[in-house]
């Protein structure tokens, strides 16, 4: 699927994106891993992306209220930046 993503610099998100129809957001961290939460409503896609403190909505109302899915890099929309590979990878997959 691809999701048009945008960049941002708060805390450890580098890039965050969300595709209304699905319910999806899609978070890029700083260490190149890419999350995914399902059943994520407009209102608080709309809190993280035109907020003042996308790091702390991200932490209060999305880390800790959805189950995120690790999703490969091969995986990740275009248009976000290429993904620094995680050296855990190679051990967890």
């Amino acid at each position: 699927m691809s999701m048009a993503m945008k960049t941002v610099s708060a805390g450890r998100l580098r890039a965050i994106g969300y595709d209304a129809g699905a319910r999806l957001l899609r978070v890029q961290l700083d260490d190149g891993t890419t999350l995914e939460y399902s059943g994520v409503g407009q209102e608080l896609w709309r809190r993280l992306s035109t907020g003042g403190s996308p790091w702390s909505v991200y932490r209060d109302a999305v880390e800790e209220e959805f189950t995120a899915r690790r999703i490969a890099a091969a995986d990740a929309a275009a248009g976000m930046a290429t993904p620094r590979k995680n050296p855990l990878d190679d051990l967890f997959g």
